[in-house]
């Protein structure tokens, strides 16, 4: 059995070979799709392909995947040996990719599933596009600060608040530049609402998205956020093991006979309650 280390970047990958403790230099690979696959390829049925998480991982994992034993995703965050190494180069990370692995020290991260994917480019899609509305309306907002026009007492953005934007003294760019900004949103309105269209027609569809709607403040948006970002909820043994793997427990910190002290959490998500792991779990 070999295992084959990826030190993955934007157009090529940095390949390390470990046969029989014997670790090797294997080049780079190409990642233009159709050079990689044919490198997948020449792999063997037995080998075991490590790489580190990152934009381009899913696709790499799908096209080696039929043609190796296992691929094995590392978390680059708690991978301390490449992040604060003295002496970092490419050749060196896929080694010591190739080292912990074989000696069981590499921390894993999950491959989401092709629907969790799906769902996770959906809602960030839909982000995406509340992000630009947000940032068209203080485009119009910023505008009006810089002339001394009062807030509207009321909903800017409605059709009252609209004709009272269009009767406003404003210079003629500075006019220009509002209704542009205004017909960029309405653009992304249209978009937002078929975004939210799919999203809703797709969360009818999930069980476990109707389970979670049923609990007071969580609607369609955030119950397929929520499984976007969990995925298949099955591999966590318990909700004490969901909140550890997404960092959202206490930190612990305790030395010798010092009583443990418990301070904040990483702040990276928000927690998921019991009653939420009690909904994705059918209960």
């Amino acid at each position: 059995m070999r295992i084959i280390a990826l030190d993955v970047h934007r157009s090529f990958a940095q390949m390390a070979i470990l046969e029989a403790d014997v670790l090797e230099d294997g080049g780079r690979v190409d990642l233009e799709r159709s050079r990689f696959l044919e490198f997948a390829q020449t792999l063997r049925a037995d080998d075991e392909v490590v790489l580190e998480a990152t934009g381009n991982t899913s696709a790499i994992v799908r096209l080696v995947r039929p043609y190796v034993a296992r691929v094995v995703i590392a978390n680059p965050r708690q991978v301390r040996a490449i992040a604060y190494a003295k002496v970092k180069t490419d050749k060196i990370d896929a080694r010591v990719l190739a080292r912990l692995h074989a000696s069981g020290f590499l921390p894993e991260v999950w491959m989401p599933d092709d629907a969790t994917e799906r769902r996770r480019r959906e809602t960030a899609e839909r982000g995406q596009i509340v992000a630009q509305m947000t940032r068209a309306k203080n485009r119009i907002q910023s505008i009006l600060h810089a002339q001394l026009i009062a807030p509207y007492k009321g909903e800017l953005f409605s059709r009252r608040g609209r004709a009272w934007l269009e009767a406003l003294p404003l210079e003629e760019d500075q006019r220009r530049s509002v209704t542009r900004h205004a017909a960029e949103l309405d653009r992304l309105g249209v978009e937002l609402a078929d975004m939210d269209k799919v999203l809703a027609q797709q969360a009818l569809m999930e069980p476990q998205a109707r389970r979670l709607m049923t609990i007071t403040g969580i609607d369609v948006m955030v119950a397929m956020s929520v499984m976007a970002a969990i995925g298949d909820i099955t591999r966590f043994s318990s909700p004490q093991k969901l909140v550890s793997t997404f960092g959202l427990n206490p930190k612990v910190r305790q030395s010798g006979d010092h009583s443990a002290y418990h301070g904040r959490i990483s702040k990276q998500a928000g927690a998921m309650p019991d009653r939420c792991w009690s909904r994705l779990h059918g209960a």
